[in-house]
């Protein structure tokens, strides 16, 4: 490890300016966003050919969201969002990093930068090494690089001493290989960006469904008479969703909003492609709003689910789908003994919602059949995340509204293919049957024993039982919880071995040695032994299409995530029998392996290369549930009581609107109202007043969490419209609050949209 001093974070204020928040989103100001940012960092050629590219059939996927792309036809002039166009502009940057940039910059001189212009500096170009003790990274080639690793891997007593992450961005034959060396090599320490995430929707639907994936389609949405929306701000996270609602409103449906923060992208969405809708104001999207405090969603579904029962008790038959729990469910007589026995008037109280939104909320459950119910974030970074969960899911067996048309579950996934990378078989907790077919199609031995998650993966290298890390793309540092305790856990290890596009702050804080391995991104041509290669990544309803960059890549020093991913095997694996050149040379050799090892994908070639690809078999969209009972079940989940002392707040970290996840495309939030300034907290006036605070004023925030305080200097108070005894942060600037050892029940998920904080002025 080296001895200089590395900075995690970045405490300069640069220059708060606050407006009032939106009421409309996308419409002009997006195609403007959009246009700028494409203009500021790209070629404009290059940004015309990728425009007309993005989402297409036959194109490339968007190396954002995993938002679903229409089955039909699709939209000419742009399938794709302002965020989008940020991602490609990300990737397809005109700047570069190069080797002569590290030679005069230490890692000392880059860490003192923000993560936002760390981001900008633009795309990798060689391999490079950090050697022990050493200040600067140097090049070094491609087979040497691999040496490196070989010797670490092989060096360790045990193969469960190496760790292996993975981002959400890796494609499905990337990720198959990935998990594939992995479990040869001896381990199942898969962690990967669904452990922070979606875990708890995962672990949830997995007992109550019989698959841990949503059961609609697009057009569900299109078809649903009610979508209620949970945890979630798609006008800046999933912005091509606002589309999808706007036609279920125009087709009559109804949109419910449950979330802590009004966001204007679910108030009015203005069509960017629809000159006269820009002109007419957009269209108004949610109908009635209810302002849910942090972790207060299963008292509010709970009071739904009473209102439910004392109408169906008034007038019985009318609004429980008798004939559907009984053929369907298991477990609703024990549900309904104890919905029954909680109190109304409590978890009103609970929720934060008043009792005339709740009551108008349950109506409309009673007067439609076609419900679906999405979720993000909000609902799965809770202790509680998958009773969260759970609870959606009782309402919706009590409406038989799931396995029909315009009905079901919508967890709404994050980053693109992050759904196809769990299919894929990256993680941790592997099944027999996936293992027994990896056995059986390669004549390895698999490991059986669980892997480390990605909590545990961080306790492992900070006790010194991880030694080496590796990551297949992502910012592991930024992303993770706690992150004061997870940089001294990467510089705990050997070996740390970034695969990446970009520059980001996990590669400033290292192992003793430290890789960057650059790769190829989403919009780059792919070339190997056999010529023009494509690769696959599956959307979050379940659809697996084809993805084909177009732009010569940045150098010709760059390999594909496939090409790392099979000379690292060979390197590491000289007595393996598996042909890892055959399979880097010709993707669609992937493809043949995966058909005969993942159920789904049968005719995988074939299928894949059919315009707009092909779906994934999916038991609860058909109402076939792949439970231990046979059927749906219905569970019983506790309401919270979360109690906070005096001067005690409910801390929940969110994005803004210039990022994706880690990825800082700006230092602006429009929607919001909050501009060039990324240091702040969102606070209810009222609980200002009581501190005597003012807007903008300096404070620093503090943690305590079994014992071990944690702080985070220097914000800026913003007044928001949040419950009072709530916060907002962004992530990841608040992430050092979030403790390590504070995680969902069974997913493991860390709980960052829930951590109880102190707040301290310091001007």
């Amino acid at each position: 490890m080296s001895t200089q001093k590395i900075e995690i974070e970045n405490f300069d204020f640069t220059g708060l300016i606050l407006k009032e928040p939106k009421e409309k989103a996308v419409g002009l100001p997006a195609i403007i966003s959009s246009v700028k940012q494409a203009a500021k960092y790209m070629d404009p050629i290059e940004a015309f050919k990728l425009s007309l590219e993005i989402n297409q059939k036959g194109g490339f996927d968007c190396p954002g969201c995993a938002w679903p792309d229409p089955d039909d036809d699709r939209s000419a002039l742009g399938e794709y969002c302002e965020n989008g166009i940020k991602a490609i502009a990300e990737e397809a940057t005109k700047m570069s990093v190069t080797n002569d940039f590290f030679a005069e910059h230490s890692l000392t001189d880059i860490s003192k930068l923000s993560d936002f212009k760390i981001g900008k500096l633009g795309r990798l170009t060689h391999p490079m090494m950090l050697r022990e003790g050493a200040t600067h990274y140097e090049l070094i080639s491609w087979k040497d690089a691999f040496d490196v690793i070989a010797k670490e891997l092989n060096a360790l007593s045990s193969p469960n001493e190496a760790i292996f992450y993975t981002s959400g961005r890796t494609s499905n034959e990337a990720a198959y290989l990935y998990q594939l060396f992995i479990r040869a090599y001896g381990t199942n320490n898969l962690p990967d960006c669904s452990n922070m995430c979606h875990e708890s929707s995962g672990v949830a639907l997995s007992h109550t469904v019989g698959i841990g994936k949503g059961s609609v389609t697009l057009n569900d949405l299109h078809a649903a008479e009610v979508i209620m929306i949970m945890g979630q701000n798609p006008g800046t996270n999933h912005p091509r969703m606002l589309s999808a609602l706007e036609k279920c409103k125009v087709n009559g449906g109804k949109i419910i909003t449950v979330n802590p923060l009004p966001e204007a992208g679910l108030l009015n969405f203005t069509d960017p492609q629809s000159p006269f809708k820009m002109m007419k104001g957009g269209t108004s999207l949610t109908d009635i709003f209810a302002p849910v405090k942090v972790n207060g969603d299963v008292a509010f579904l709970k009071a739904i689910m009473l209102l439910l029962v004392a109408m169906e008790d008034t007038n019985p038959g009318s609004i429980l789908d008798w004939d559907f729990i009984r053929e369907h469910t298991h477990g609703f007589k024990d549900f309904l003994t104890e919905l029954k026995k909680e109190d109304i008037a409590n978890c009103i109280v609970e929720s934060g919602v008043d009792e005339e939104t709740i009551t108008q909320v349950a109506q409309l459950m009673a007067d439609n059949d076609k419900i679906i119910i999405c979720w993000a974030m909000g609902l799965t970074q809770q202790k509680n995340g998958v009773g969260n969960i759970q609870e959606v899911v009782n309402l919706l067996l009590m409406r038989g509204a799931i396995g029909k048309v315009g009905a079901g579950t919508c967890p709404v996934r994050g980053h693109s293919n992050v759904q196809g990378d769990r299919t894929m078989g990256i993680w941790e907790a592997p099944k027999d049957a996936f293992l027994d077919k990896l056995e059986e199609v390669h004549g390895i031995k698999a490991p059986r024993e669980h892997g480390y998650h990605v909590v545990s993966a961080i306790d492992a290298m900070r006790t010194g039982k991880g030694k080496v890390f590796i990551a297949m793309g992502g910012n592991f540092l930024s992303a993770t919880p706690d992150t004061h305790y997870t940089a001294a856990a990467l510089q705990n290890t050997n070996l740390t071995v970034q695969i990446s596009t970009k520059l980001n702050r996990s590669h400033l804080v290292t192992g003793k040695q430290a890789l960057i391995l650059p790769c190829l991104g989403r919009t780059d041509k792919d070339i190997q032994a056999s010529g023009e290669q494509f690769i696959s990544c599956e959307n979050s309803m379940g659809v697996v299409q084809s993805s084909q960059g177009i732009l010569t890549p940045p150098s010709k020093h760059l390999k594909s995530e496939i090409a790392i991913v099979a000379e690292m095997a060979s390197a590491t694996l000289k007595e393996s029998k598996i042909n890892w050149a055959e399979m880097a040379g010709n993707y669609d050799t992937i493809r043949e392996v995966i058909q005969a090892t993942i159920p789904g994908f049968k005719n995988y070639n074939e299928r894949v290369r059919r315009p707009g690809g092909f779906y994934l078999p999916n038991g609860a969209r058909v109402r076939i549930w792949d439970t231990a009972t046979g059927k749906a079940n219905f569970t019983t989940n506790t309401i919270p009581h979360n109690k906070l002392n005096a001067g005690e707040y409910i801390m929940m970290t969110l994005r803004s609107h210039d990022q994706y996840n880690t990825t800082l495309y700006g230092l602006d939030d429009r929607y919001r109202g909050i501009y060039s300034e990324r240091r702040i907290v969102m606070m209810n006036i009222k609980d200002m007043k009581l501190r005597g605070w003012k807007e903008k004023q300096v404070v620093n925030l503090f943690s305590e969490f079994n014992g071990i305080i944690r702080e985070a200097l220097n914000f800026l108070i913003v007044p928001y419209p949040i419950p009072e005894g709530n916060v907002a942060t962004y992530f990841p600037e608040a992430n050092p609050l979030v403790p390590i050892d504070s995680f969902a029940d069974k997913s493991f998920t860390p709980t960052s949209k829930f951590v109880k904080i102190t707040i301290e002025s310091v001007s």
